[in-house]
């Protein structure tokens, strides 16, 4: 009899453990994911980041960036910052869950063109705490290889409506597939992401 009453136990232990790890993967929100700008833009070495128009270009700037297209490279790089929440806050009497972005496997497109892809350098934390992670994406592209029928002006514009002193990121978006790390393991998303500059988005 005592046997049979420790195996209950056990077994209602077992079956409440079950529940309230249905109950959370059930109530677990996906992490959501936002690009906030670019920084830090150069181009063919060019600091193109304080400059607002081609017509602000020094001769010195005009002439590197020449020469590079005339070599038919016109090396980019910049860095991408997307802004990730944990939207699982514990708030309307849900439990807050801290989670970690274990990998970002990502495609950039500009103006919807598929261009590089990347992944996570290093896992990052992400607390639900309600506060925005800002996470660093390091881009290095050759603009040369995927928008050279644009021709010089248009290369050069380009990078300026991208990374320029007023420029936006309105033309970059993300294609993404994340991982993530819970309370209960890891979990990949079932679908890729979207992520633009417009609002937060999961899956």
């Amino acid at each position: 009899m005592r046997s049979l009453i420790v195996l209950c136990v056990v077994l209602a232990t077992s079956c409440a453990s079950i529940r309230d790890i249905t109950n959370t993967l059930a109530s677990l929100q996906k992490m959501q994911f936002k690009i906030a700008n670019i920084t830090g833009m150069r181009l063919a070495g060019v600091d193109v980041a304080r400059i607002a128009s081609p017509s602000s270009l020094s001769i010195t700037d005009a002439l590197a960036l020449t020469q590079a297209f005339a070599r038919r490279a016109l090396p980019a790089s910049f860095t991408l910052n997307v802004d990730v929440r944990n939207p699982n806050t514990g708030a309307s009497g849900t439990k807050s869950v801290p989670l970690t972005l274990n990998d970002l496997q990502w495609r950039l497109l500009i103006d919807d063109k598929q261009t590089i892809n990347g992944g996570l350098g290093n896992p990052v934390d992400v607390p639900g705490n309600g506060i925005t992670t800002t996470l660093p994406l390091v881009i290095n592209i050759d603009l040369y290889s995927f928008f050279a029928d644009k021709g010089y002006d248009g290369l050069v514009n380009l990078a300026l409506a991208l990374g320029g002193q007023q420029g936006s990121s309105a033309r970059v978006k993300l294609d993404a597939m994340a991982t993530v790390i819970t309370p209960l393991g890891k979990l990949t998303y079932p679908n890729r992401i979207s992520i633009v500059d417009t609002e937060f988005r999961g899956n």
